[in-house]
């Protein structure tokens, strides 16, 4: 499968891109995840689609200009946007569906809101919107435990937290194998920004639900079918339950497109427009 791998300069970044495929036009979209979480995801859909994947600004292979200025959710939309247009000028790859995951799910409702002509289809798969919860207070604070722990040098003492806070268990021997040792520079890189930068945004996103009920991009919501009882579970029926929808249960737990991304597929094309 070829991909085709480019940067687009927008104001503030340079985007990392890699497009395959030929078709309607599916983006796939993650943060703090970048697009090689997707690529196994992306192979599968571009023998008859167009698949856009990138990396956040900021995140991997798509520097800022400033290391310091924190993006908001809309200029996060607007990068998704200008890629799109990028992508496709002149609307030829329409339908166009963007499939959003964690922070990706949030940036993906953020352009239905702010560009609703430009999107037909968001799949918000277990956005971390934590504005919608009741206890709301104790996970923004768990949220600080998180990125205090981090900026102070405690890496794996800030995974842990952020596991309990997310309420993901997991055993200890995998917990050491995944977030045990030093992480390497662009690790290091992207967990600084995470946490400086995008950890904050993401979970204060609260939605606009009137527009999102009236726009004209039809939302989607996903969640694992392994995530019950999960903090991204919980935000996701809640955001189902505003916008009088029955969420769509994927495989696996929250990062089930990549880690089988051939159970995946099948359903994320069942929600592509036409599908039905």
């Amino acid at each position: 499968m070829h991909t085709l791998t480019a940067t687009l300069d927008v104001p503030g970044a340079r985007l990392h891109h890699e497009v395959r495929g030929d078709g309607p036009l599916v983006v796939l979209l993650g943060t703090p995840m970048g697009a090689d979480a997707f690529a196994g995801l992306a192979d599968l859909l571009a023998v008859d689609h167009t698949v856009l994947t990138t990396d956040t600004r900021g995140i991997g292979r798509s520097p800022v200009g400033d290391p310091d200025a924190t993006p908001t959710l809309a200029t996060r939309a607007d990068d998704v946007a200008a890629l799109v247009r990028h992508v496709d000028p002149d609307g030829a790859r329409r339908p166009v569906t963007v499939l959003g995951s964690s922070g990706g799910a949030v940036t993906a409702l953020a352009l239905a809101q702010g560009h609703p002509d430009l999107v037909d289809t968001v799949v918000a798969h277990e956005p971390p919107l934590v504005e919608l919860l009741e206890d709301r207070d104790d996970r923004h604070a768990g949220e600080d435990v998180v990125i205090e722990r981090w900026f102070a040098g405690d890496h794996l003492g800030s995974w842990r937290a952020f596991l309990a806070n997310a309420a993901i268990e997991m055993p200890e021997e995998m917990i050491q194998m995944v977030f045990g040792g030093e992480p390497d520079p662009a690790a290091q890189a992207d967990g600084d920004f995470q946490n400086a930068h995008l950890l904050r945004p993401t979970t204060h996103f609260r939605p606009d639900i009137d527009s999102l009920r009236t726009g004209r991009t039809r939302i989607v919501v996903g969640i694992g079918r392994d995530s019950a009882g999960q903090l991204c579970d919980r935000s996701s029926r809640a955001l189902a339950d505003a916008l009088g929808l029955e969420p769509t249960l994927f495989p696996g737990d929250h990062i089930g497109f990549a880690e089988d991304a051939v159970a995946f597929e099948p359903v994320l094309r069942s929600v592509l427009p036409g599908s039905g």
